[in-house]
């Protein structure tokens, strides 16, 4: 007995432990949402290219565009010209996207147009670069105030993260003289990244110039210079005038390297204007689309992957056990009399169908007039199968003359009685008959409205939307259901009726 008690402990332990594992990397590691109301954002980019094209010279436009290889997935990409050829090329960890035409002339406008949203992917993209590179050529009094600068940065750090931190923050101490004469003068952005990258190169560190874009809605924006190294595992970012690691969630890397975003041949005075705006979607359908353009899967096990039409069956489906799990309270724990454990879930799926006020109406008048059918059988002395085929064609005829009643006065609700489940409204009634012969009028009518009540309940449970998709997104759940049910199997206290009952016998002790 001791050792069958440890099992049933360790099988309670093991489904818990299985469910809420699952639940829980459902939820932090794929990022499922946990309500049906949750919503991402939507994110609408919008690069306007404008230049001028010569006459007689054919124009070739070439303009990078996002990668799209970090955390970001493209619902929809398009490019939108007039008379243009379109291409779109991968170079060097980059695309690039080619706008060609034979001739053109005067002011021209070509648009790239981008929607996408975070990346719904448990896995990180796997990402290589380099960790070694050769030193950059520098003579002269550059290299000295090169090496003196590099000389502090190597005491103050300890790993590759922290000296690029530290050279940066060197670089943009404009009062060190070696910086001063590293920098000639030009103490913009992109010019204080190229002397980190020589510092950088003199200890063999690689690092790459990244050009990102913030997504601020209704904001005007220009691409912003980053810094990033490769560490091994992954890619280290840094902000090339502060130092601090790390690229905000808020940053779209569009480009890498020295190149210029956009070249224009057989054109001129080309300029490009982003403009972004964003928008809000379901959460699970962002999900679904997101695994139509990408190779994540996201959903690919999860009840989703189902057909339409077979994701509603199952939606009903898996809230059966929820229900049961009601009956099981109300019968082991407070004492609640029903007509066993499945009549009452099967009521309360009926419901459904009826509505709860009208299948409560319905459940009472078929019942009752079953009762006295069956009672009015009981004297004919049938035996127990025609008896019960007597009854179930007593409830489809009653079933089917309800209908049509309800149709001509117009009570459309009435026509949903059809779905009723006219085999478990029999055989409620063939139970409540023996049980008002064997205990009585008053114990069967207790028995009866307990059924009811527990199917009521049952039914508003099962009914709840946030439960619904709950149980359906996170259907490891019902492990858990399936531990607490295991649970009961060993209960052997007192109902809460069962305390009212023996009141009287607390009071006569005392």
């Amino acid at each position: 007995m001791r050792s069958l008690t440890m099992h049933l402990k360790i099988l309670i332990a093991v489904l818990v432990v299985l469910g809420i594992s699952v639940t829980a990397y459902q939820i932090f590691v794929l990022g499922i949402p946990v309500t049906e109301d949750a919503t991402d954002d939507l994110w609408n980019i919008d690069a306007k290219v404008e230049f001028v094209a010569n006459a007689k010279d054919p124009v070739k436009v070439q303009m990078f565009v996002p990668p799209l290889s970090r955390d970001f997935v493209s619902l929809n990409e398009s490019f939108i010209s007039n008379n243009y050829g379109v291409s779109v090329n991968r170079i060097d960890g980059n695309r690039k996207v080619t706008w060609s035409a034979r001739r053109a002339k005067g002011n021209q406008t070509l648009y790239y147009r981008l929607v996408l949203t975070k990346r719904y992917s448990g896995e990180k993209v796997k990402v290589k670069g380099p960790t070694f590179r050769d030193s950059i050529a520098v003579e002269g009094p550059e290299k000295i105030a090169a090496e003196a600068l590099l000389a502090p940065i190597r005491q103050h750090s300890a790993d590759v993260e922290t000296f690029i931190s530290e050279a940066i923050k060197r670089t943009n101490n404009l009062n060190d003289d070696n910086v001063k004469l590293l920098l000639a003068g030009d103490p913009s952005t992109p010019h204080k990244a190229k002397i980190v990258e020589l510092l950088l190169s003199i200890a063999h560190v690689p690092v790459e110039k990244v050009h990102t874009l913030r997504l601020v809605a209704d904001q005007p924006q220009t691409p912003e210079l980053w810094l990033r190294s490769f560490n091994g595992n992954d890619w280290l970012y840094f902000n090339p005038e502060t130092g601090e690691q790390g690229l905000p969630s808020d940053r779209l890397l569009w480009w890498t390297g020295d190149e210029n975003l956009i070249t224009v041949d057989g054109g001129k005075k080309a300029a490009v204007t982003f403009s972004l705006n964003n928008s809000e979607m379901n959460a699970i359908r962002l999900a679904k689309l997101t695994d139509e353009n990408t190779d994540a899967n996201f959903l690919e096990y999860s009840l989703y992957g189902l057909p339409l039409q077979t994701q509603q069956t199952f939606m009903i489906m898996v809230m059966i056990p929820i229900g049961v799990l009601v009956i099981l309270i109300l019968r082991n724990l407070i004492g609640l009399q029903t007509l066993g454990t499945f009549t009452p879930v099967l009521i309360a799926l009926a419901f459904r169908e009826t509505q709860l006020g009208f299948g409560i109406v319905l459940f009472t008048v078929i019942t009752a007039l079953g009762l006295s059918l069956r009672s009015y059988l009981e004297h004919l002395k049938l035996q127990m199968l025609p008896r019960l085929s007597v009854v179930l064609t007593f409830v489809v005829v009653l079933i089917a003359a309800i209908s049509l009643f309800s149709h001509k006065l117009g009570l459309e609700r009435g026509l949903s009685v059809a779905l009723f489940p006219m085999v478990i409204l029999t055989m409620t009634i063939e139970r409540l008959s023996i049980t008002w012969e064997e205990r009585g009028g008053g114990h069967a009518m207790k028995v009866a409205i307990g059924t009811l009540f527990a199917a009521s309940l049952a039914h508003i449970i099962m009914s709840v939307p946030e439960l619904i998709y709950f149980v359906f997104t996170f259907p490891a759940i019902l492990l858990i259901l399936v531990g607490f049910m295991l649970a009961m199997g060993r209960y052997r206290g007192y109902r809460l009726t069962e305390l009212v009952r023996f009141k009287a016998f607390l009071k006569a002790d005392s």
